[in-house]
């Protein structure tokens, strides 16, 4: 007889408390109706990884762990990052389960799309990506900026999953095999495809926050993009390089210009040229600094080797 598989369904929190047990109520419900039509294990759970909330997120957690054995969580030390807080939860996760799902937090991922992901996984498939099938709800501005980003790092030479963010399943075997990836700057969206094994899609309609405000700013974007780019991509530092030839033979073509005025004995006006000139080389200058200044802080935070996450709390435990 086949045994059910146990699902584990990690969720980052941070300061999520206005959203946090609607979260519950409805997971809750998903998780146990696939328990009793016998489609996973009753070992599974709904966990919950505090990334160093400032309201009262984990003494909800704990407190809906007492009420509930469905559910678990761990506490994060401080607050790390949404990846490093999932990565957290992966890692405890696939100690005790066979698949699992990671999704956020406010609801804006469709539960119902759980179901297809298993189905999915039950066919062979170890990674299944959460897509959504569209952003009508987007306004036109987030809209235009989330499919620049997919499109703008695809043309960078970073795999990704066009509208995938972090809802996926995947098994116990992939996440064994994530465990060996140990770079401080974590791009999880990047990562997956790395890993390869069997994978599919599974797509969703993606709802409006059900409560709170998000917590990625435009700037954390704006952040967030670049450290995909930067930790998945060459790409920026050839760019560079290709500017540095093609302003070398500018240079050269001016060189041999100044030299035939020069002989022929002509005046040069020439002092707006060349005043422009300096300002652009500067800021051609400063932009190819600043990038391998970028690449070069990274090689120090990863030389470092410092933990990407401290769990100080694990209700796994008690």
């Amino acid at each position: 007889m086949k045994k059910n598989k146990v699902l584990y369904v990690v969720i980052p929190c941070y300061n999520e408390e206005e959203v946090l047990l609607e979260t519950t109520k409805r997971l809750k419900k998903k998780i146990n109706d696939l328990i009793e039509r016998k489609i996973i294990d009753k070992q599974s759970k709904i966990m919950f990884v505090n990334d160093g909330s400032k309201d009262n997120t984990w003494n909800l957690i704990e407190q809906l762990h007492k009420e509930d054995g469905l559910i678990t969580g761990i506490c994060l030390s401080s607050n790390r990052g949404h990846q490093n807080a999932l990565l957290a939860g992966l890692m405890t996760a696939k100690e005790k389960a066979d698949i699992v799902i990671s999704m956020d937090a406010d609801l804006q991922d469709d539960i119902n799309a759980i179901d297809e992901m298993i189905d999915k996984y039950n066919q062979g498939n170890e990674i299944v990506y959460g897509v959504r099938s569209s952003r009508k709800k987007d306004s036109y501005f987030k809209k235009i900026t989330a499919e620049g980003f997919y499109k703008f790092m695809k043309f960078m030479g970073v795999d990704l999953v066009f509208n995938h963010a972090d809802y996926r399943l995947t098994s116990k075997k992939v996440l064994d095999e994530l465990e060996k990836y140990q770079e401080t700057n974590l791009f999880l969206r990047g990562i997956f495809p790395l890993i390869g094994f069997q994978n599919d899609i599974v797509y969703y309609k993606r709802e409006e926050r059900f409560a709170g405000k998000s917590k990625y700013s435009f700037r954390k974007m704006m952040n967030f993009a670049w450290d995909g780019i930067t930790s998945f991509s060459i790409q920026p530092i050839r760019l560079v390089l290709n500017i540095g030839v093609f302003m070398l033979l500018i240079s050269i073509l001016i060189l041999i210009y100044c030299i035939i005025v020069k002989i022929k004995g002509q005046a040069v006006a020439g002092w707006t040229f060349i005043v422009c000139s300096i300002w652009i080389v500067a800021a051609i200058q400063m932009l190819a600094i600043g990038i391998i200044g970028e690449y070069v802080a990274k090689i120090y935070n990863e030389t470092k080797s410092r933990p990407r996450y401290i769990i100080s709390k694990n209700l796994e435990n008690k």
